[in-house]
């Protein structure tokens, strides 16, 4: 949805931007994840604003649920209950590599499993939890 232009304004008017604009331009980069809260950088360079979304793991999680669209208005809280297989938890963790704080690619795939648990869904019919102590011990090898 766009966004009210008054919510937009202190934000834009210092750029001389319109906030009517750059409200269009935000729902034009995240029409792909209707009903997911994303982080969106919007950069400015002489009076023209480039808007590109910042997808974090849980929205990339609430994505591959391929879960059908939400009304924040008529439904508040889903519970997200389906099941990842751990390839798409993989792929995940190789898009988020560059923000991980992890220094190993298994780190980063623990911190998407992490995620996977805060989300509520499981990783090939199992507790996220139990896949991460399979990797710590050795179980599930990790390949980038």
């Amino acid at each position: 949805e766009v966004a009210a232009a008054a919510a937009l304004a202190p934000k834009c008017s210092p750029f001389g931007l319109p906030p009517k604009k750059v409200g269009e331009d935000i729902q034009k980069a995240t029409k792909d994840w209707r009903g997911i809260k994303i982080y969106v950088e919007v950069m400015v360079q002489n009076r023209q604003c480039t808007v590109q979304v910042m997808p974090t793991a849980s929205p990339l999680v609430l994505k591959y649920l391929n879960e059908p669209e939400r009304d924040k208005k008529k439904e508040k809280h889903r519970v997200h209950n389906g099941n990842l297989k751990l390839d798409q938890v993989i792929e995940i963790a190789k898009l988020i590599k560059h923000k991980s704080f992890s220094k190993t690619f298994t780190g980063t795939v623990k911190e998407v499993l992490g995620t996977c648990n805060s989300v509520g869904c499981t990783v090939d019919g199992k507790a996220p939890s139990a896949v991460q102590k399979e990797i710590d011990r050795g179980e599930i090898p990790i390949k980038e």
